[in-house]
């Protein structure tokens, strides 16, 4: 499994397993083969309807919260093995 494949994996993964939270703004994040473990560690970020903040009373621009999950697939199966949460600080 090449990286593209990877990728376009852990992304199709992700809308499906969360459907029916109707998620917006998938997309790439960051990826890396773990090469002890013959995995892929794909992080994929987006937002959630219910997840928009409002900018203000001046502003009616809104602000997407993201989230972030790590996809663990298989290099071999090309199985997806785990989706953990991806902690991201506010730095």
């Amino acid at each position: 499994m090449n990286v593209k494949e990877a990728v376009k994996k852990a992304i199709e993964y992700i809308a499906d397993i969360f459907e029916s939270e109707n998620l917006e703004n998938i997309g790439l994040e960051e990826v890396a083969l773990d090469e002890k473990a013959d995995t892929w560690e794909v992080t994929v970020g987006f937002s959630r309807p219910w997840d928009h903040e409002k900018g203000g009373l001046i502003s009616n621009i809104q602000r997407l919260k993201r989230d972030y999950k790590i996809v663990c697939i298989d290099n071999k199966t090309e199985e997806v093995k785990s989706i953990k949460i991806r902690e991201v600080s506010n730095a």
